[in-house]
């Protein structure tokens, strides 16, 4: 989200509520490696067990698979 990251950015010790997880996964899990399919899996059964974000994992799922395109497409 571009303007979020502006809005970081201008304000930079704000943390949104949903930082905390992020923070948390960082914080208990940031030394770990995984694979994306591993990741994947772990979506996929956290869409089953919570159906009600089917929607935003398959953003946040095709976001992440797209990372690298706006790079390729500057070269």
């Amino acid at each position: 989200m571009p303007g979020l990251r502006r809005f970081r950015i201008a304000y930079p010790g704000r943390m949104y509520f949903t930082d905390r997880g992020i923070e948390e996964l960082e914080k208990r899990r940031g030394e770990e490696e995984v694979t994306f399919e591993w990741l994947a899996e772990q979506l996929r059964t956290f869409v089953d067990l919570n159906p009600d974000f089917e929607v935003p994992v398959e953003r946040l799922a095709t976001w992440l698979a797209r990372l690298d395109d706006d790079e390729d497409e500057d070269e």
